[in-house]
């Protein structure tokens, strides 16, 4: 157990450390129910986008303490389960290990950066959520927080479950490229059809219905509540189920995506937090800028498949020298270049009547 624990040690800290902010977040910045501002939102993903930099630099420096790589045997041991194509051809163990910061640090980068973007469909699929639901604006941080929190849990089992499974299948690294490819073509050849919400029809609803007592209308901001003494479910409770649920809908694309960059589940991990706490204030800003950015959707069915082609042809890219490095600078054009051809050629709004 004590042997556990100092392995690890690294990661049970950083758990702490993510929690406390989060419940920082939570109850003292926000304990006063309230509608999330722009200069709110704003200030909170500026901070969320700086501890993730914050932890790029920590990578990039000290980065063999995640691992706790203390030698040349235990760094080749690493290189072995997860990074096969990290080339080490030196024997001075500083300079090998510097190669494997860079390239942990890099890794980290460009998911993160790639998780981030892709979470920017979640976020519309979650807005239409909490208005097909009439949600109250000043509900949205709470149900925001502990759909995160959720989420964080099913990201940690998807992606230490996944990465097992691909060090004993390999072969399921096709299967996942050959499935981002349909999604992104899918998302492309869809993007213009008008996404709805089925809220009161949708099954998850309709199962949860029969088997619990849903209350008929919001209780300010509780999950739960016992009325005349009957204990009763809020909508707002069928509201993050939901958020669940898509959750786990989009990690279908997000974590085979991140795959595709590093076999390292740390880093997985690690990349996927920094953008799902992101995820909240994320949500907050663009939910006021929502309709500026229409090519959104172009630039994410791109990278899917991308990321799809990048799994399926991993071999022979890297005989011709690919290296990850490319993918932080693809997937932040696409970024860019999807926000900026949004504000450049806005979209064309239907006149009725005309």
């Amino acid at each position: 157990m004590i042997d556990f624990l100092m392995h690890n040690i690294f990661f049970i800290v950083f758990g702490v450390v993510i929690l406390g902010v989060l419940l920082i977040d939570l109850l003292l910045v926000g304990k006063n129910k309230h509608e999330i501002s722009l200069k709110e939102s704003l200030l909170w993903t500026s901070i969320w986008v700086s501890l993730a930099l914050g932890f790029y630099l920590f990578i990039r420096f000290y980065g063999e303490h995640i691992h706790n790589i203390t030698d040349t045997g235990s760094l080749m041991e690493y290189v072995t389960l997860y990074q096969p194509n990290l080339k080490i051809t030196t024997q001075d163990f500083d300079t090998a290990l510097a190669l494997y910061r860079k390239t942990a640090a890099t890794d980290f980068i460009t998911g993160y950066l790639l998780e981030y973007t892709l979470s920017l469909d979640n976020v519309f699929v979650i807005l239409l959520l909490l208005t097909g639901f009439s949600v109250d604006k000043a509900n949205y941080k709470q149900v925001l927080f502990w759909g995160i929190l959720g989420a964080i849990v099913l990201r940690f089992i998807f992606i230490f479950v996944g990465s097992a499974l691909i060090q004993r299948f390999e072969w399921l690294l096709l299967v996942f490229g050959l499935f981002l490819l349909y999604s992104g073509f899918h998302m492309f050849f869809t993007r213009n059809k008008e996404e709805r919400q089925d809220t009161q029809g949708h099954w998850i609803v309709r199962s949860l219905s029969k088997r619990i007592n849903i209350y008929p209308t919001f209780i300010s901001h509780h999950f739960w509540k016992r009325v005349d003494g009957k204990f009763y479910f809020t909508p707002l409770f069928l509201v993050l189920v939901m958020i669940e649920f898509t959750d786990v809908i989009f990690a279908m694309d997000s974590i085979p995506a991140i795959f595709s960059i590093t076999l390292d589940p740390y880093i997985v991990f690690f990349s996927n937090i920094f953008a799902i706490i992101g995820l909240r204030s994320l949500f907050f800003l663009l939910v006021k800028v929502v309709d500026l950015f229409h090519y959104i959707k172009v630039g994410i069915s791109f990278l899917l498949s991308f990321i799809g082609f990048k799994l399926i042809f991993h071999s022979w890219l890297e005989s011709i020298g690919y290296q990850n490095i490319y993918s932080l600078y693809i997937i932040a054009a696409t970024l860019v270049i999807s926000i900026v051809a949004s504000l450049v050629f806005p979209e064309k709004k239907s006149v009725k009547g005309a």
